[in-house]
């Protein structure tokens, strides 16, 4: 088995050693994600939610350098600073799985990089339709 480095210029460039994302065995595994803007490479201003759309904006498109989009992924972890923003964060990320979502885990750290509010990875499986 192989692996393969996945890279796009339409998400922010990884910002330590590390790639976007790894697709191995017909899994794509896409690296934590903040809300970083992709063309800027700085943190994005917002509340909440934009951030979060942004974060999901920007793996939307590292899927698709991978051949796969949302609906492939199986497995996200969402970290928070607060789980105070856990709603807000839920009403968005509910909006772009609207049915079948995949399996999740969400967890309150202490701090993130950047100093951002949220971050979140994702496992896809290549074996999903577009």
């Amino acid at each position: 088995m192989s692996k393969n480095i996945i890279k796009t210029s339409d998400a922010p460039q990884a910002i330590g050693p590390y790639s976007q994302a790894v697709e191995a065995g017909g899994f794509v595994f896409v690296s934590g994600q903040i809300p970083l803007d992709p063309k800027a490479g700085t943190v994005a201003m917002g509340d909440i939610k934009a951030q979060a759309r942004l974060v999901l904006e920007n793996a939307k498109a590292i899927l698709a350098a991978a051949d796969c989009s949302l609906t492939s992924i199986v497995r996200t972890t969402i970290y928070l600073k607060s789980m105070a923003d856990f709603s807000a964060v839920n009403e968005v990320y509910g909006g772009y799985f609207p049915s079948d979502p995949p399996a999740r885990s969400t967890v309150e750290v202490s701090r993130l990089p950047k100093d951002v509010v949220l971050e979140m990875d994702f496992v896809a499986w290549k074996g999903i339709a577009k």
